[in-house]
């Protein structure tokens, strides 16, 4: 007699050029059967999320959900039957979508209706009574086209600092990018802050250290101290202070509590790419 084998599913979208820019990756949705359960170490990253469940709402959170920027670390379980879109936004892609100040949105996370209003609620509902990831994605993008028309543009020197700050893997002094883009540090400060959720300062720690946790997840093996300069820090030390800070642990230990890829009840996964419409 043989047994069903719970199955995770993901379905990609690529969004329309737009809304791809306010994005760090495709669209993607994501089912996971009732038998199973992961749990892992979340790191910050420099990016927001959003999270609208199709199927019921998971985690005690609200249906529709999104996050912004954070500098702590929290351990995520994930149980049961879920099914959800799941965005990736920038920081400032965030800012224009969803129009709030980012600040507002630090280190929490936030009904999408009260950050959207009826327009968030309508949205949600649509896409858990829609019928498959290609009409899911189509309504989703439409929505968001929108909004990228409508919403707040962030200040080109924000953007400008934003850029450079990811392009250099957050090794740039603040003192610097204030003083190529002709404003005063403090006033950087309280711009970025409002439009990206997080100080300069702060911001290029999470980058650097996202890069490094990158680097590492990748290589799943490590010369410690010449990862840390590779990845912009002065020595292993300083890399070992974002370690406690950022991870709440050692880079060894670290290694050893990585993201499982699945549950280990669950053995097959299939992943679909769904061409855009």
């Amino acid at each position: 007699m043989s047994t069903a084998v719970p199955t995770l599913t993901y379905a990609e979208s690529r969004p329309s050029e737009p809304v791809r820019a306010l994005l760090t990756r495709n669209y993607l949705g994501f089912a996971q059967p009732p038998a199973t359960s992961d749990r892992w170490l979340a790191t910050p990253t420099p990016t927001s999320t959003v999270i609208i469940n199709t199927g019921a709402a998971f985690g005690g959170y609200p249906g529709a959900f999104v996050t912004g920027l954070t500098d702590t670390h929290d351990v995520i379980e994930q149980n049961g039957a879920i099914e959800c879109v799941d965005l990736k936004l920038t920081p400032l892609g965030a800012y224009t979508l969803l129009g709030v100040p980012m600040d507002e949105l630090t280190g929490r996370i936030v009904d999408l209706a009260d950050v959207l209003g009826a327009p968030g609620r309508r949205l949600t509902e649509r896409l858990a009574n829609t019928g498959g990831w290609p009409a899911r994605f189509a309504v989703l993008d439409e929505f968001l086209l929108r909004r990228a028309e409508e919403g707040p543009a962030p200040a080109p020197e924000v953007g400008w600092a934003w850029r450079r700050l990811v392009e250099s893997g957050g090794t740039l002094s603040i003192g610097t990018l204030a003083h190529d883009v002709g404003w005063s540090r403090r006033h950087l400060v309280t711009r970025f802050r409002q439009q990206v959720g997080l100080p300069p300062k702060t911001v290029a720690r999470i980058v650097r250290f996202d890069g490094l946790v990158r680097r590492v997840s990748a290589a799943r093996g490590a010369e410690w101290s010449r990862i840390a300069t590779e990845c912009g820090y002065y020595d292993q030390a300083h890399m070992n202070r974002d370690f406690r800070e950022f991870a709440g642990t050692t880079p060894t230990a670290f290694l050893a509590r990585l993201p499982r890829r699945m549950a280990a009840e669950v053995t097959s996964v299939q992943y679909a790419w769904v061409p855009a419409e």
